[in-house]
């Protein structure tokens, strides 16, 4: 992308990652922000305040140290913790507050994203799965865990049009505008 995928702009103002934490207040409002590779950068350009920041020392290891270091600084009251990711802006209100929704009504149960014949992100992580989250190297992110302990699937319109390129971004930006007006 060129730069920090993150801060790219978005209608309206503010940025990719200013945009999901707006989407993760939907699933709790005790956010907390996960940031490696430019976090300072990240941290002072992003125009919204998580809950909290955590800094990843060790974000070149891969997705999955970003997961351990959010799980590893949970209270030890959390029964699980919700996971969004940053780049994917059209994920639709009703599906988050769903997912919210099951989570609450059956915490024990890993909830997770319909992306047809496999869940993923955004998800609920209960704690008796965190061992295997844990465990996770590499570029690997919570669907190997999610898909294995038989989450439960929750359709979330606009799971599929993450950002990964310019065109995507480009993209998201056309319909993000068209929403808005």
């Amino acid at each position: 992308m060129g730069r920090f995928k993150q801060l790219l702009p978005l209608p309206g103002g503010g940025s990719l990652l200013s945009h999901a934490v707006t989407q993760a207040r939907l699933l709790s409002s005790n956010t907390w922000v996960v940031a490696g590779a430019g976090y300072p950068l990240i941290r002072y350009r992003c125009h919204c305040s998580p809950s909290r920041w955590l800094y990843n020392a060790r974000w070149s290891e891969g997705l999955s140290s970003s997961l351990i270091a959010g799980i590893r600084r949970m209270p030890g009251e959390a029964l699980g913790v919700f996971v969004l990711l940053a780049d994917q802006p059209m994920l639709a209100e009703g599906g988050l507050e769903r997912l919210a929704r099951r989570a609450r009504q059956s915490p024990g149960i890993p909830w997770a994203a319909c992306y047809g014949r496999r869940v993923g992100v955004p998800a609920w992580l209960p704690r008796h799965v965190w061992p295997e989250v844990l465990a996770l190297r590499g570029d690997v992110g919570a669907g190997l865990v999610l898909n294995r302990s038989g989450a439960r699937p929750v359709d979330i319109a606009g799971v599929h049009q993450d950002i990964d390129t310019p065109e995507d971004w480009e993209s998201a930006v056309r319909r993000l505008a068209e929403q808005a007006g």
